[in-house]
């Protein structure tokens, strides 16, 4: 059976200090922050994951968006190299907890540039977002690391949020979703749904029809709901001041087998 493991990784203290970038800065509540990422890590167990802790990474602010780190295909572990240099470091418990789950690992080697929020995957397809976190030579490194195991990539500019799945995710059925003042160009989905809140863009699927996204969208929660889908809402109020959103608080592992 494929693997249902997430990755996630415990708010810094410093928190607060973290990128922001398309968006004014707000005042964010660290103690706050730790009860709602422990609601989130719980909604992931309820539904059948097994929610996996990286070692901490304190001394970086942003390290909660353990999504950033690496993208995962089949196997293989694609440890990024962050666009904002300051994330860097991030990546060294990453790598560890990939290597030891058995997953074949890579790297993005300068000058490449890569985010894993820039990373859509439905099913073997991956679009990757070329924006401000991720360059051309990062986009060129991961095609050469997925397209000969049966990947097609496809890049896609971004310049109105800071990553690809600030944008837009895919529902199960593999319809992207996206709110379209963010999305630079929806006519680039085969299959586009458009949804009435930015937060309401981003899901996490869970397994079945059943979503994970944020409290803060409940006009998007009540048109997947009529269309068939089972809502699981998270209040991630503190994390979208940082530009969080569901979709990078963990890294979901599918297809590790025993």
């Amino acid at each position: 059976m494929p693997s249902k493991k997430a990755l996630v990784r415990r708010p810094s203290p410093r928190l607060a200090e973290g990128l922001v970038t398309h968006i004014a800065r707000e005042k964010v509540d660290a103690e706050l922050a730790v009860e709602q990422w422990e609601a989130y890590v719980a909604a992931l167990r309820a539904h059948g994951w097994d929610a996996i802790e990286v070692d901490p990474a304190d001394d970086c602010p942003d390290s909660v968006f353990v999504e950033d780190t690496v993208v995962m295909y089949k196997n293989v572990a694609l440890i990024t190299r962050p666009g904002a240099e300051s994330r860097r470091p991030e990546t060294v418990g990453v790598e560890e907890a990939v290597a030891r789950l058995g997953c074949s690992v890579n790297w993005i080697w300068e000058p490449g540039t890569l985010d894993g929020g820039d990373v859509l995957k439905i099913d073997d397809t991956i679009y990757v977002g070329r924006g401000g976190r991720t360059n051309a030579a990062g986009v060129q490194q991961l095609r050469a690391a997925f397209e000969p195991l049966g990947a097609r990539v496809v890049a896609v500019p971004v310049s109105k949020v800071l990553h690809l799945k600030s944008a837009v995710t895919a529902l199960p059925d593999g319809t992207v979703i996206g709110h379209i003042p963010k999305v630079d160009r929806p006519a680039l989905f085969p299959r586009f749904l458009s949804v009435p809140e930015e937060s309401g863009a981003h899901v996490v699927l869970l397994g079945g029809a059943k979503l994970l996204m944020a409290a803060s969208a409940p006009r998007t929660a009540d048109l997947l709901t009529d269309l068939g889908f089972e809502v699981v809402a998270v209040d991630i109020s503190e994390f979208e001041k940082l530009e969080g959103c569901v979709t990078c608080l963990s890294v979901r592992l599918r297809e590790l087998y025993a």
